[in-house]
């Protein structure tokens, strides 16, 4: 089971900065996926700092591993000062610790209850109050659930729930009875939205309840789903025993998933190993990218380093859409969860010809480079395979 997680935000009007911090960390060799979002107490600079001290210190806790959980949270949330003109917690947070088999354990403190839908209605999961020793006004709710198939987890900051407070239409906000309408209401539309557009949907129908479509608070909503992974297969760069060309050949053919290949020298060797033609695409013109080719059963056929590096920068950018060899790439990548990477050891003469940009790096360290920001910024599952 893969879960499918993003989040989506939007700064309070005529603010410069999040008062609202989300955080996640994906554990492949435990299989296992750490998330926080933390509210902070106002708006701008402040409310930053704050949401973003609370949101780092507990992943920190929770990945460690030496306190349970619940432990962790209520550590937190006994130090994070109280406003002395308010009375009320600089920072609230909502977290989740959970494996790919769903069992997961939540911690609430402050953020609207998240929601549970599975089949598109709402589960209503028991949970354990713990009173905080220090503050009376202060709870944490602690919730383990199982999850299955299917399922998709909601969780939000005030900024959602109180869009709209005091105006025309909604004058106690959208709460948690809106924010349920709209969710299921959209999943029965399309069943299968991702965590992305499911997540920029919710906060972009809050801001549309706003007065003048203007937040009076920092907006986020993270969404998990929980389904079946997208396997993605990329083959680069020739293996460097050539012997072993037809074995891993095979290997690329017997893939069970999306198929890609970056690179002329690697395309000709799946083309001779598995007599399948490559079919040039000659509209190349000076000054961009080489184009794709085509293949029988691959997805996708590029260029080399030049399309790599490229697809890295796209990709540190946050650039989509682009209608060239590495926009296609980008968009392979983006639209699979497990990606893995078959990159051949045997040097290629070509990458240090002169008159090639000096920016072109060696191929391991931009597939390396790129993995990177595929987990760290789209929370994909990323393997290498060095041949």
């Amino acid at each position: 089971m893969f879960i499918d997680i993003d989040c989506s935000q939007m700064k309070k009007y005529n603010q410069n900065a999040y008062g609202d911090y989300f955080v996640s960390k994906r554990y492949p060799d435990e299989a296992r996926l750490i998330a926080v979002l933390s509210d902070g107490l106002g708006s701008g600079i402040k409310a930053n700092i704050l949401s973003c001290m609370t949101a780092t210190m507990l992943l920190q806790f929770i990945e460690n591993q030496q306190i349970p959980i619940r432990k962790a949270a209520e550590i937190i949330m006994n130090s994070l000062p109280v406003c002395k003109i308010r009375r009320i917690s600089y920072s609230t947070f909502s977290a989740i610790d959970v494996n790919d088999d769903g069992h997961a354990k939540i911690v609430e403190e402050g953020n609207p209850q998240f929601l549970w839908i599975r089949d598109n209605e709402i589960m209503e999961p028991q949970f354990e109050t713990i009173q905080s020793k220090t503050f009376k006004n202060r709870k944490l709710k602690i919730y383990r659930i199982q999850l299955k198939l299917g399922d998709r987890l909601i969780f939000c900051s005030d900024g959602v729930t109180q869009a709209g407070l005091g105006g025309g239409r909604l004058k106690l906000g959208l709460r948690r009875e809106g924010l349920i309408v709209l969710a299921k209401d959209k999943l029965a539309e399309n069943p299968d939205i991702s965590s992305s557009e499911f997540s920029q949907y919710l906060v972009n129908q809050a801001r549309n309840i706003e007065t003048d479509r203007k937040p009076k608070d920092d907006i986020s909503a993270c969404v998990l789903y929980f389904r079946e992974p997208r396997e993605a297969l990329v083959f680069t760069g020739p293996p460097y025993h050539q012997q072993k060309d037809k074995e891993y050949a095979e290997m690329f053919a017997n893939f069970k998933g999306k198929k890609a290949i970056a690179g002329g020298t690697t395309a000709n060797l799946i083309s001779r190993e598995l007599n399948r033609p490559i079919t040039m695409d000659t509209t190349i013109s000076i000054g961009k990218l080489p184009a794709c080719s085509y293949m029988e059963g691959v997805d996708l056929v590029t260029e080399g380093i030049l399309t790599l590096t490229k697809t890295l920068e796209y990709l540190e950018n946050g650039t989509q859409d682009i209608d060239n060899a590495a926009g296609k790439l980008v968009k392979f990548l983006l639209d699979s969860d497990c990606i893995n990477f078959m990159v051949g050891a045997k040097l290629n003469q070509a990458h240090y010809d002169p008159a090639l940009p000096i920016e072109i790096e060696i191929r391991k360290n931009i597939i390396k480079k790129i993995s990177n920001v595929l987990q760290d910024k789209y929370f994909k599952k990323v393997t290498i395979q060095y041949m």
